[in-house]
């Protein structure tokens, strides 16, 4: 959402600030392009439970690379260039995908989570008054290991959404919950399952940071890997059941030790492979999501589980 074009800009400006004020400022620009799209979701959803995690990417991906990009950026924000370049080296990282991201985004900016949870809020709150669609927003924060992380955003996410309700003087339900992603996570799950209200489980994450293989830059031995049958898969396309599996199903058994009905899925390309599919199954995950186009295919692994299971 943030990388279209028509918006970008006021992303862009946000992270050019130089003081909380002026960041808030920038932020108050892309609220309502936010706005407009949870709208668009809970109206094309029909009431259906929607799912929205809170911003995840390394801030420096959204600053232009080159010394031209930064000049045209330049005199669209009015921000003089060499600034833009500065920040934008300011900003970069060694290893980004464990870096400033995620929640970490939230905690150190937290106007970022005010302003997405408002944007979701009060785009329910306007389509159940317009349309009286009532939806339940699923707010997800992203990257959590430590479960004082997790507390941190759900207490802003709270007071952010008790506010805009005061606001438009309704009621909406909610759910407030977070991605296990990070090792540390699936391992003191019950502690995050005593705050959260639903989990969801980001395999690509957690089988990069599991396996210690980087997502970008496996690609150069995971052949090598498979023809020496180190591997069996791929474990960015088929999950790992062996190892991050066990991880999987450890932080399903330690969280529903504290809350019994906790709602657990996962989402990323593995939510659409079958074998992958066929694991969460077997491992009691209430769902599984994916890109559109494996839906079908997730659909049908997912009814191959069930009569497998009768067979048994």
């Amino acid at each position: 959402m943030f990388f279209d074009p028509q918006r970008l800009p006021y992303m862009q400006e946000m992270i050019l600030a130089d003081t909380e004020e002026e960041r808030i400022t920038a932020l108050a620009k892309l609220l309502p392009f936010q706005k407009a799209d949870f709208y668009g979701l809970f109206k094309e959803m029909k009431g259906f439970p929607v799912t929205i995690r809170t911003l995840d990417p390394p801030l420096h991906e959204f600053l232009p690379k080159t010394i031209e990009a930064a000049k045209e950026l330049s005199s669209i924000i009015n921000v003089p260039f060499e600034k833009i370049i500065k920040k934008s080296q300011e900003l970069h990282e060694q290893n980004p995908m464990l870096g400033h991201r995620g929640c970490r985004l939230g905690i150190t900016y937290p106007e970022i989570t005010e302003m997405q949870v408002r944007a979701i809020m009060s785009a329910a709150c306007e389509i159940y008054k317009k349309d009286k669609i009532k939806v339940v927003p699923e707010i997800m924060i992203p990257l959590v290991g430590n479960v004082k992380e997790f507390i941190d955003q759900k207490q802003l996410t709270i007071k952010t959404i008790e506010a805009v309700l005061k606001e438009y003087k309704v009621k909406i339900d909610f759910k407030i919950g977070t991605m296990i992603e990070v090792p540390r996570a699936a391992l003191t799950a019950d502690e995050i399952a005593s705050e959260a209200e639903f989990f969801s489980f980001g395999t690509n994450d957690l089988t990069q940071m599991g396996m210690g293989f980087s997502r970008d830059d496996a690609g150069k031995f995971i052949k090598i890997y498979l023809n020496k049958k180190i591997l069996e898969n791929d474990p960015f396309q088929t999950l790992d059941q062996n190892g991050i599996g066990k991880l999987i199903t450890m932080a399903i058994n330690l969280g529903r030790k504290v809350k019994k009905d906790l709602k657990c899925g996962i989402c990323g390309e593995h939510g659409g492979d079958p074998d992958s599919v066929k694991f969460c199954h077997r491992s009691n995950l209430n769902y599984v999501s994916c890109s559109p186009y494996r839906v079908p295919v997730a659909k049908l692994a997912a009814a191959q589980a069930v009569i497998e299971e009768k067979k048994k």
